[in-house]
């Protein structure tokens, strides 16, 4: 669960699976898009309702003896304390501080510009209705750090929650060895207002905020990417009436690329390999037409794949990738609406020609000249998105997801003589005689039927 993932010395990446998308049948299409960790083993599904079990039990104390055991660390208190936010912010490089502050902007002045507004349109003479906005009591933020601590998962969760003025933001990371969380995450979390950080990872700490202990406070939605420990624990507290709500399952990730026969191989060989050094659970796939295309970029994976740090996370996540040929562009867009990915990437010389006819994806890439990488990081849209094909129904975390969207209704009397005899008669053809005597005793009164408010 919450273990960095092993990363020995260089190893040679298990050649992607290379398929023809029209010779497969049926059954050999959904193996194709298949995702690695998509099954919900019941080991898994276990293991995480115990650990959810020994919070709920234990508190605190279950809390830190879950994090020696997962996490292999040592605490003495599970929240971060103002010295430690201090120093933190002391130790960061200025350098990371800028571009930290950078990307909060851009993110910021997205999210601001999309986020929802109060609506209140008149339906009828006399009868208003109205859209209000309400931000969310206290959402709970999930931060991983399993193989790398993820300071832009905070700044993806926090900046819109801040800007949602949501009343209490709590957060939750894994701790390292050492017992102290990311100096990055941390810096984040205050420079976002984020109001309590606690050194938790995993699904306790999904179970710590969702229920709440002694400690950490219980939140009413939870957000945040995990893996699948992170993700099953989501699905668990959610299905629970005394749980939290969730923004959406989000797993691992994973990119689909469509290229065509123009496309630099460089370019989308780093754009898959950006997704794949993840982790190991991690899926790229490749669409193109041109079957040299495939080829090229198969030799550049290896070889920029050889060069990178993570090499043998890559490897691992390459060895469960595709490389699909298909007839057409269009067949392209076919598959990709299938596969529902969390990104999708466009390397195509007329990409917007492509967009209306995309339907499901979390996040859409243009051109040769927006990687990826651009999108997690500074661009100003949301990188916490949803996986496992959740994109045909789920979108990505926004402003709205902190907040709660009410209507009201107000009918002064002409506006209820306008509309009364339609809800009277509705009420009275699905047998719902108190809904309609509601109507028709206003309407008496209205009248002056004394008779009427009895009938």
């Amino acid at each position: 669960m919450n273990k960095a993932f092993a990363n020995p010395i260089a190893v040679e990446p298990t050649p992607m699976k290379r398929l023809d998308w029209s010779a497969l049948n049926e059954a050999g299409r959904r193996d194709a898009l298949a995702r690695p960790a998509q099954s919900r083993a019941d080991d898994l599904r276990r293991g995480v309702e115990q650990i959810i079990a020994s919070v709920r039990a234990g508190g605190d104390a279950a809390l830190l003896e879950l994090s020696q055991k997962y996490d292999r660390c040592t605490l003495d208190a599970i929240e971060v304390t103002e010295a430690e936010f201090d120093q933190a912010e002391a130790a960061l490089d200025p350098a990371l501080k800028q571009a930290i502050q950078e990307a909060a902007g851009r993110i910021e002045a997205f999210h601001r510009a999309a986020a929802p507004q109060p609506v209140s349109v008149d339906t009828a003479p006399g009868v208003r209705v109205e859209r209000v906005l309400r931000p969310i009591s206290r959402v709970g933020l999930y931060v991983p750090a399993g193989s790398a601590p993820l300071p832009s998962t905070a700044l993806m969760l926090g900046v819109p929650a801040r800007i949602a003025a949501c009343r209490e933001i709590v957060l939750c990371s894994p701790a390292r060895t050492d017992g102290r969380c990311d100096e990055a995450v941390l810096y984040v979390a205050r420079l976002t207002g984020v109001h309590k950080v606690f050194k938790l990872g995993g699904a306790q700490a999904i179970a710590a905020m969702a229920y709440g202990t002694a400690s950490v406070p219980k939140c009413d939605k939870l957000f945040g990417p995990g893996n699948a420990w992170v993700t099953e624990a989501k699905l668990q507290v959610s299905g629970d009436p005394d749980g939290a709500a969730i923004d959406m399952p989000a797993g691992p990730s994973e990119v689909l690329v469509i290229a065509d026969a123009e496309a630099d191989p460089a370019f989308v060989a780093a754009d898959l390999l950006s997704q794949a050094e993840h982790g190991p659970d991690s899926q790229v796939i490749l669409l193109s037409p041109s079957a040299d295309m495939l080829d090229m970029v198969a030799g550049e994976v290896d070889r920029q794949c050889a060069a990178l740090p993570r090499n043998a996370i890559a490897a691992q996540a390459l060895a469960q990738s595709r490389l699909i040929k298909v007839d057409s562009l269009a067949q392209a867009i076919e598959v990709s609406n299938r596969y529902a990915p969390e990104h999708l990437i466009l390397q195509v010389q007329q990409p917007r020609d492509l967009l209306e006819s995309i339907d499901s994806a979390g996040s859409i890439f243009l051109g040769a000249w927006t990687p990826e990488s651009v999108g997690d990081y500074c661009s100003g849209s949301n990188h916490v998105l949803p996986t496992y094909g959740y994109a045909r129904s789920y979108s990505g975390v926004s402003v709205a997801s902190f907040q709660k969207q009410i209507t009201v209704q107000e009918v002064t009397p002409d506006g209820l003589r306008a509309i009364g005899p339609c809800a009277a008669t509705l009420a009275a053809a699905e047998q719902l005689e108190a809904h309609r005597r509601a109507v028709t005793l206003r309407l008496a009164v209205l009248d002056g039927d004394a008779e009427g408010k009895t009938s």
